[in-house]
């Protein structure tokens, strides 16, 4: 198993090491440097940019993967739905471009623009553009199409850019750890933050009553070659390699598990740059990995490497809930 520090960091977050006590210090700092930040957003010291569109953001106040991708792709077509022409920015995290905001596409490389922005081009029909400061990507978004209302993919500490409604995604499983600030622990912002938002929707079985549940579905794989589909349950008692570069990989090699899948899991960080090598081993046995590992393997996967697509669904009282919002603080 490849576990980088990043990786071995997180895990202490969730598992109590000494690591925590070491550090309480600096996350005392880090909490009260974020709600200092915050404060000279509110008090407009600090500036904040109104669009001339609604924004949205999907966000949360962990490290790590939560299940804000597929949410926002749900989000996107949800709004398509409802007459809306939805536009998506996200950070590009992992994308090297020399410039940005840069606009994103179904053929843009994931070297560039980052692996999850090329996913969501891919899946979304909508315009998408990344880039590390939220303002700039809206506008450039907003100069090159016709879109309505803003989704903004994370963001949700990036107090710069007016939003109209924010959702919080919670790992149901691991929920926040230790409790504790970065680097301690791995909150970005104090529990207390969700007290703000508008939606707080969990990848699991919601626990409070202000939160709202959401599945992750995904039933069919395809292959990275051939493109050919099948139905997950036809690898059931198949032993299979499963890789996962994401931020809770364990997530994923349970799902694949209580599909009765034996597998031999391979952990990497969170945005892996993947070789051949990485994906290459001494046997027959085929290899599954997450959707967003794939786009950075199509060049030199084979006939044995196939991905699983997932959607996310969230419980009506939730979408219930949302339509509310939008009549409230969109439409008016």
């Amino acid at each position: 198993m490849k576990k980088g520090l990043s990786r071995w960091l997180q895990d202490s977050w969730y598992k109590e090491m000494y690591i925590s006590s070491a550090l309480t210090p600096l996350s005392m700092l880090y909490d009260d440097v974020m709600r200092f930040r915050h404060f000279l957003y509110e008090k407009g010291i600090y500036k904040k940019t109104k669009l001339s569109v609604p924004v949205i953001i999907v966000g949360n106040i962990t490290v790590g993967g939560t299940g804000k991708t597929p949410l926002t792709l749900w989000l996107a077509r949800f709004l398509i739905v409802e007459g809306f022409k939805p536009g998506i920015i996200s950070r590009g995290y992992g994308g090297n471009s020399e410039t940005w905001p840069i606009w994103v596409d179904s053929q843009s490389k994931p070297e560039i623009v980052g692996d999850e922005a090329v996913l969501m081009a891919r899946r979304a029909d909508c315009p998408m553009v990344v880039g590390p400061e939220r303002v700039k990507s809206a506008q450039m978004l907003l100069d090159k199409s016709d879109c309505d209302v803003i989704i903004s993919d994370d963001g949700l500490q990036h107090y710069a850019l007016e939003r109209d409604i924010e959702i919080a995604v919670i790992d149901g499983e691991r929920r926040f750890g230790n409790g504790y600030t970065l680097p301690c622990g791995p909150l970005r912002e104090p529990i207390s933050r969700l007290q703000n938002v508008d939606l707080i929707i969990v990848n699991g079985v919601a626990e409070e009553e202000n939160e709202f549940s959401m599945a992750i579905e995904g039933d069919v794989v395809v292959n990275l070659v051939t493109k050919e589909e099948k139905l997950l349950n036809q690898f059931r008692k198949s032993s299979c390699h499963a890789l996962a570069g994401i931020g809770n990989p364990n997530r994923f090699f349970d799902m694949l598990e209580q599909e009765g899948i034996s597998i031999e899991s391979h952990s990497f960080q969170d945005h892996h740059q993947f070789t051949e090598e990485d994906i290459s081993f001494n046997d027959d046995k085929l290899v599954l990995m997450t959707e967003k590992d794939a786009v950075k393997c199509t060049n030199f996967a084979t006939e044995k490497h196939w991905y699983l697509p997932i959607k996310a669904k969230p419980q009506q009282q939730f979408i219930d809930k949302l339509l509310t919002l939008i009549k409230e603080k969109i439409r008016g």
